[in-house]
């Protein structure tokens, strides 16, 4: 299954009510499970974002479903990344020309 990184950002909303987080999380991880996914790391960071979320979904519909679901709840913006593992690179240089 695909593996995809969602850094996300808190808005204005989201860090008044900050301490509703975890529920917001939990919500998240029901949220790839709905879409046929799943929510593998999730990581509070410092810098340009405030968390980063590494899941996996099916394909790009539905971590957009996943992602759209997220962003509903006005706490956070977020930016959705396609990651492949090392296998995967792998096998894409190797197919170049």
């Amino acid at each position: 299954m695909p593996t995809f990184i969602i850094l996300a950002s808190w808005t204005q909303d989201g860090i008044k009510n900050v301490k509703e987080s975890p529920a917001w999380l939990d919500a998240a991880k029901k949220g790839f499970k709905a879409f046929g996914g799943e929510l593998k790391e999730f990581y509070m960071v410092m810098g340009q974002y405030d968390m980063v979320v590494v899941g996996e979904a099916p394909n790009a519909e539905a971590i957009s479903k996943i992602a759209l679901a997220i962003g509903q709840s006005g706490a956070v913006r977020t930016e959705t990344l396609r990651a492949f593992t090392e296998d995967e690179y792998r096998t894409v240089v190797a197919e170049l020309p």
